[in-house]
């Protein structure tokens, strides 16, 4: 019988400091290589939009990492949007691991399930304490906050109003400008 070989995140590391994964579009999740998908134009629009407006609400107090790896146990996403501790300068010989993630942001088209699915647990499981997915299509803001087991216990959809990240309850986030309208 034959298995499938899990890849640790220092395999992972060596593969990449070796050149094996050079120009290759993928990341690691739960042990397996996957590749992500292409960014199209409204992806990378509502991207820029949402990190130059976090930037400009939260200044310093954070660091807003855009489409950059965060290292978890068995995984080494790259979230669209990493609202991580700062300064920068914390991040000079490793990514940002759980206890350094304040929030992460998906953007998800094509990608829907698979950030509502494996990354979803994957975050989860890594304890982080909150995570939003923009769903393009529907042109809803999906919020998970408070982590158990392999899913969140809270759980919501936004279209309209205003929101307030768990680690800065003092922002107030316009959706509609989340949303891109």
């Amino acid at each position: 019988m034959y298995s499938l070989a899990k890849w640790s995140v220092e395999d992972y590391h060596k593969m990449i400091e070796a050149g094996i994964l050079d120009g290759c579009p993928v990341e690691l999740m739960a042990g397996k290589i996957l590749q992500m998908s292409p960014e199209g134009p409204l992806h990378h629009y509502i991207n820029l939009s949402i990190a130059e407006y976090l930037r400009s609400l939260l200044g310093k107090k954070a660091v807003i990492s855009e489409a950059h790896p965060i290292t978890l146990i068995d995984s080494e996403p790259e979230p669209d949007i990493a609202v991580v501790r700062s300064p920068s300068t914390l991040y000079f010989d490793h990514h940002p691991y759980p206890e350094d993630i304040y929030w992460l942001i998906e953007i998800a088209d094509s990608t829907l399930s698979k950030d509502l699915g494996i990354k979803k647990t994957i975050y989860a499981n890594a304890n982080i304490q909150e995570y939003w997915v923009i769903a393009l299509t529907s042109k809803t803001l999906k919020v998970f906050q408070n982590p158990k087991e392999n899913d969140y216990k809270i759980k919501k959809d936004y279209q309209t109003g205003i929101i307030s990240p768990l680690s800065f309850p003092e922002i107030n986030l316009s959706i509609e400008t989340l949303l891109g309208k």
